[in-house]
């Protein structure tokens, strides 16, 4: 299976899932709902669920048991978006070529439809079928999940990210930066999958969350660089809008032919700590490729 169809599959199977959990829950607060499914539906490259899969498949974990981590952390994901385009933050109006939510229903209403997606991440995670020999991995999943989302990953990323406006940080605390507010979602996507296999050795399981880190500071080097370069109808947001608030980026800090040169050094150092796993890395290696050179 090539990267395309692997990626259209498990785009189709985590939509599938989630659209059938909105659905499930009760009509006591219908706009809330409306809003929930609004953000979680109206579209998404879906990367983080792609992870789950294709490091879950290569590692022989049973499809059905990434079920849950995929759904979850697209959850999560869909909530940070919310929260991160409100008024209060990143005050954008489009995302994924849409009205942002505070913007397509209201800014309360946005607030609790991303507070109800968070726990409904969890809610997830502690009852998705799962076989009976890893459910006692169950309170593992939830771990990775809120230390990735919390204080130690994406929120403390964030508050570090409105911290670093107008102001001058090195390239160190950047990547530090990046490193929680991107890449500890992404790198909870290896790690949920890690630990759904049931024979992984230390050293590969090593290899594996070096190849994560990577590819989760890689996607946001191309973030930066695609807010400078790429149009805003490709995009699916404003263009320039990191630029126009000041935000700390590599491009602004390095410039954007050696923050290019930055990003194709994570590219190779991503691949070889692939090239150490005893394992058909082959959709992974897609999967990095297709994050250095993507245009949205």
């Amino acid at each position: 299976m090539n990267l395309t169809t692997f990626q259209q599959t498990s785009r189709d199977r985590v939509n599938s899932s989630l659209s059938q959990t909105i659905n499930a829950l009760p009509e006591h607060s219908e706009t809330l709902k409306q809003a929930m499914e609004y953000a979680l539906l109206i579209g998404g490259k879906r990367m983080r669920p792609f992870l789950v899969y294709a490091t879950g498949k290569m590692l022989s974990v049973q499809e059905k048991d990434l079920d849950g981590p995929a759904a979850a952390i697209e959850a999560i994901h869909a909530y940070s978006l919310i929260h991160d385009d409100l008024p209060a933050m990143d005050d954008d109006d489009l995302r994924r070529g849409h009205p942002t939510c505070h913007i397509q229903f209201d800014e309360a209403t946005a607030i609790l439809a991303g507070d109800a997606l968070q726990t409904l991440a969890f809610e997830i995670l502690c009852d998705y079928p799962l076989s009976s020999e890893l459910a006692l991995k169950r309170i593992e999943l939830v771990k990775i999940v809120s230390q990735a989302a919390g204080y130690h990953g994406m929120c403390g990323g964030q508050a570090m990210d409105l911290a670093a406006t107008d102001q001058h940080i090195t390239q160190q605390q950047l990547a530090d930066l990046h490193g929680k507010k991107t890449g500890a979602l992404l790198s909870a996507c290896v790690e949920m999958a890690i630990a759904l296999a049931t024979d992984i050795t230390p050293e590969s399981r090593q290899n594996l969350m070096i190849f994560a880190n990577t590819i989760g500071l890689a996607f946001q080097v191309q973030d930066d660089i695609l807010d400078v370069v790429a149009d805003s109808t490709v995009l699916g947001k404003p263009q320039g809008s990191d630029q126009a608030q000041n935000k700390s980026t590599y491009p602004a800090m390095l410039g954007l032919e050696q923050a290019q040169a930055y990003l194709d050094g994570l590219h190779q150092q991503a691949l070889q700590a692939l090239r150490a796993l005893p394992y058909n890395t082959q959709m992974l290696v897609s999967f990095t490729d297709f994050v250095i050179h993507r245009t949205y």
